[in-house]
């Protein structure tokens, strides 16, 4: 079989190798890859910023965002040949703390957990790949074409949680939603805003592309013009920041209606600085009893949710989502920016 590897922490290294395919076994799901996705984090470590390979490799196996076919599932594990499904990427540390003994591993509080694609354990970039019951979600077949979403769906899914739980520490009904960012995850944050009944109001920088068309068919406002304008317009009581620009952060955070929560999913490069008013972002945000909040990874409940958040979705709207499908074989491509590019993915069933 065919894999897409690293070396990591060494740029130029991404390549097409050869493989052994995993033998069946009676603990693990055998499974036919159909795609992954390309985000940040790949490109990130494409460019060898970070990763690690699993102990005694030197190569590592990329991709976290995962859809495949069972093609041989052990007796009693729930799943059965055929069935759609998606690999979760974190796994509880050998020696849980607290958060991971509890399934709350996106929660981790050591840092020694591992990941799929990421951390001392290979991905899902490969034409044949093995998964533990227990981190298998199956799909509804009509997400056939469109399930490589799930992952990013599901961290989504869990920014939603964050904001709705610190939402709950007093009476709390939004209206209004930001999104600052319209890539994949800005998007999908658009899509579940627009699942609870908010007003939804979208900011990028592109005025033209998809993205204000898939913005537009939500039925959500698209903005093109600032922070301030579109806060201006939106008065939102929850804000979604998904660019990790510094600038658009601070300035989200000072965007929000009273009582107002900022869910950060985007992450910042470092090294960047920027002059801001501290004083006056500090008396807004005690003054009005806002929240800010990060969110990163997922757990399993959120995967479930980000099932049936897809489920309930527009596939038609989802597809269009999927702006480029790259065969395994032109890998190079998948990693090469294209204007109108959205969301990325790579074929593996070719």
């Amino acid at each position: 079989m065919k894999a897409l590897t690293i070396v990591p922490k060494q740029k130029g290294s991404l390549t097409v190798e050869d493989r052994p395919e995993p033998d069946a076994d009676d603990r693990l799901l055998l499974v036919d890859g159909l795609a992954v996705g390309v985000c940040g984090t790949d490109k990130e470590l494409v460019a060898g910023e970070y990763g690690s390979a699993p102990p005694g490799q030197e190569r590592l196996v990329i991709g976290h965002e995962s859809l495949g076919k069972v093609r041989h599932a052990p007796d009693g594990s729930g799943f059965a040949a055929g069935d759609l499904v998606v690999g979760v990427v974190r796994r509880p540390d050998p020696e849980p703390c607290g958060a991971c003994a509890r399934g709350q591993f996106d929660m981790c509080r050591n840092g020694r957990y591992t990941e799929r694609g990421i951390k001392e354990l290979d991905g899902y970039a490969s034409q044949v790949w093995t998964v533990e019951p227990e981190y298998a979600v199956r799909l509804d077949p009509r997400l056939s074409g469109v399930g490589v979403l799930l992952e990013p769906t599901s961290v989504v899914a869990k920014a939603w949680e964050q904001v709705e739980r610190i939402g709950a520490r007093a009476w709390f009904e939004p209206r209004r939603l930001l999104v600052t960012g319209a890539g994949p995850i800005g998007l999908l944050a658009a899509l579940l805003g627009v699942q609870r009944g908010l007003e939804v109001h979208v900011l990028d920088r592109v005025v033209d592309g998809p993205k204000p068309d898939l913005v537009a068919e939500l039925g959500a406002t698209y903005h093109n013009s600032g922070v301030d304008m579109a806060a201006l317009a939106a008065e939102p009581d929850i804000v979604v920041e998904a660019t990790g620009v510094g600038r658009v952060i601070y300035d989200a955070m000072a965007a929000t209606a009273a009582y107002g929560i900022v869910c950060l999913t985007g992450v910042s490069s470092a090294g960047r600085s920027l002059t801001i008013d501290s004083g006056s972002i500090n008396r807004e945000i005690v003054m009005e009893n806002d929240a800010v909040v990060g969110s990163v990874n997922a757990n399993l409940g959120h995967y479930a949710a980000a099932a049936d958040a897809l489920v309930a979705a527009d596939i038609g709207w989802l597809e269009r989502l999927l702006t480029r499908r790259v065969p395994l074989a032109y890998f190079d491509d998948a990693f090469t920016a294209h204007e109108d590019d959205v969301k990325v993915v790579i074929r593996l069933d070719e």
